[in-house]
């Protein structure tokens, strides 16, 4: 079941255009994030869901209910989305209970209690219902807002950036909790961010935006893997650009040799195009009479990133060989795998 529908939005401010006829779906229990640059217009849509700024054209509905439409908008607190923001928004007044409650109508004493209780649990903040946010470190107070998003109960979890202000060395750890807090209740959930490194940890699918539209659409492995175009593929990582020919249905030839396609090439034999390489696709070798030189060396670790020159050309590199130094002569090599021309 899809949970999320949109269909063909549009949406302009001050004549300019935010969103160009956007579509997209999302099921029931399913993360997307919505990626790209400052200006792409994902902040927008985001709003747009939750009923914060209306759309010049297009359709927006949560499981089958039309929400936004030509001649319709339902208002935001009539919508049933729940909303985390970067700031957190917590009430400083009222206590983490109350906080947590705030958007929890027609529910008894005992109701209430109850789905208090159940709350602080889900996200870990037992015993800490009567202190105030200011009492709480900023990784406390994001939970304290996921709770009370999650207490509403809502059909749509939507978050804003949610990671930027907390510590970078609690940031991965919070991401899976809170990841696994909406698996357990199949909570479907729009995530915006900047970060391809959050999106890879926190979602489960990846909309990717440029310049108003969604360049691609899919999980994160496909989108790196198998990018639709540069835009793509350069967001989501560094990468190599090889030139060369198509010598075979499965076959493409540069300087490095010729490189086998575990999947058709879909191009005719003799056609120019540029290979997408990842520096973790290309294998270096120790050879004496090498062709490459190694000019740059960054210890990543248990990988290494080397910086190899082949004639005129540069290419990055990450490799598992860590014990290759600068001005050392090497052997690039490109194992099988589904190749990517543009």
């Amino acid at each position: 079941m899809s949970t999320l529908t949109i269909e063909n939005v549009h949406s302009d401010y001050r004549g300019q255009v935010i969103l160009n006829g956007l579509s997209l779906n999302v099921a029931q229990g399913e993360i997307a994030a919505l990626l790209g640059p400052s200006g792409c217009g994902k902040t927008t849509l985001l709003r747009a869901i939750a009923g914060l700024q209306g759309i010049s054209q297009g359709k927006i509905g949560i499981n089958g209910r039309l929400l936004s439409a030509d001649k319709l908008f339902v208002p935001s607190e009539a919508r049933e989305v729940g909303m985390i923001f970067q700031d957190y928004a917590l009430f400083p007044h009222l206590t983490v209970a109350e906080n947590v409650l705030f958007g929890v109508k027609a529910l008894t004493s005992a109701e209430r209690a109850h789905r208090l209780d159940e709350m602080l649990t889900l996200v870990k903040l037992d015993g800490l219902g009567s202190r105030y946010p200011h009492e709480l470190s900023g990784g406390q107070q994001q939970r304290v807002s996921i709770a009370r998003a999650l207490a509403y109960e809502p059909e749509l979890l939507l978050l804003d950036e949610p990671f930027s202000n907390i510590d970078a060395k609690v940031r991965n750890e919070m991401m899976l909790e809170i990841r696994a807090i909406l698996k357990q209740r199949n909570v479907s959930a729009i995530f915006v961010t900047h970060s391809k490194d959050e999106a890879f940890v926190f979602a489960d699918k990846l909309a990717l935006f440029q310049d108003g539209k969604i360049a691609q659409y899919g999980d994160a492995e496909q989108l790196y893997s198998m990018p639709s175009n540069r835009y793509v593929a350069d967001f989501l990582g560094g990468g190599n650009y090889l030139s060369g020919e198509v010598s075979g249905a499965n076959h493409f030839s540069t300087v490095l040799g010729e490189i086998q396609s575990t999947t058709p090439l879909g191009k005719g034999v003799g056609s120019s195009a540029e290979l997408l390489l990842r520096p973790e696709q290309i294998t270096l070798a120790a050879v004496a009479e090498g062709s490459a030189e190694i000019i740059e060396r960054r210890f990543l670790g248990n990988i290494c990133h080397y910086r190899v020159q082949v004639g005129q050309t540069l290419y990055d590199i990450k490799s598992a060989l860590t014990t290759l130094g600068i001005g050392q002569r090497v052997k690039l090599s490109v194992a099988p795998h589904g190749l990517v021309l543009f």
